[in-house]
């Protein structure tokens, strides 16, 4: 017959073997546990890894709809007094297909049309359209007949340093012509700036705000440096007419300024519309090319 003292040492050891087991039905349930949150860590990161790699973190489209199309700087009206305020154009939601049509009533003669080309020059279709909208343009000057064969315009103090209290970055502006061993632009070449295209001019070059050249005739400067934002359509013989106006001193010694002051009278900007195709066999890219330039 067993001890009171054997009987206690087997109680003990059942006791002991009873809390080893449990131990170790805890210790496998937390290496399932364990073992189940790390595939689901790695499950995760695959499917968020696939997601990224298809764009399911980017923009929605509306987003992207909604990002800036341009850059407007501030400029200090305080520091330049040739500046005027007519606020800013948006800069989201602007079109950037299609053309704008640009109407210039001068006191010359007119109507003058051009159309604003505006996936190459966004921007420029956008603040013209701004400008033209608060009458920035009408009642001003068109102040210099260029030596580049361009009419100038858009500034309302005749200047050349006025503009709105913003500017804006270039945005199509030419490649320069390849030049010929005389290191004027090679025959045949066509030019960069044929005579119809409307082109943008900033003060300093590159700080784009209100002021824009109408060229009369084909230009091809050595570093073209004015961005192209449409071609006449329409009067450009009235263009041509002021072209061959004389010219006398601008006041900083350059013989650039009409002898008879030439004045807008009126400048509109229609809303954008699609691009008219180009007519068969006409070359697309010349500003010119429209049957009715002129």
């Amino acid at each position: 017959m067993a001890s009171s003292r054997d009987r206690q040492r087997k109680l003990a050891r059942e006791k002991l073997d009873r809390q080893l087991a449990r131990r170790a039905a805890a210790a496998r349930r937390r290496r399932r546990i364990q073992a189940g949150v790390g595939a689901a860590v790695v499950l995760v990161l695959i499917v968020a890894g696939a997601a990224w790699g298809l764009g399911a973190f980017d923009s929605d489209p509306e987003q992207k709809a909604a990002e800036d199309v341009c850059l407007w700087t501030p400029q200090d009206a305080s520091a330049n007094t040739n500046l005027k305020d007519v606020g800013t154009p948006a800069s989201k939601d602007l079109p950037t297909t299609g053309v704008r049509t640009m109407t210039i009533d001068t006191d010359q003669g007119g109507p003058i049309t051009a159309e604003l080309d505006l996936a190459g020059a966004p921007c420029a279709g956008a603040s013209i359209a701004h400008l033209a909208g608060a009458s920035f343009y009408d009642n001003t000057k068109c102040h210099e007949i260029t030596t580049e064969g361009a009419l100038r315009c858009g500034d309302p103090s005749g200047t050349g340093l006025g503009g709105p209290t913003y500017s804006f970055y270039n945005e199509n502006v030419p490649t320069a012509p390849e030049a010929s061993p005389s290191a004027s632009p090679a025959p045949g070449q066509p030019p960069t700036y044929p005579k119809g295209t409307v082109a943008m001019i900033g003060n300093p070059p590159g700080a784009n705000g209100s002021q824009f050249l109408l060229f009369f005739k084909d230009s091809s400067p050595a570093q073209p440096a004015y961005p192209i934002i449409g071609r006449i359509t329409g009067g450009l013989d009235v263009v041509e007419k002021i072209g061959a106006l004389p010219t006398v001193d601008n006041g900083a010694g350059a013989k650039i300024k009409p002898k008879t002051d030439v004045v807008i009278r009126k400048l509109t900007v229609g809303e954008a519309q699609a691009a008219p195709a180009p007519a068969t066999g006409s070359p697309a890219a010349s500003p010119a090319a429209s049957p009715s330039a002129g």
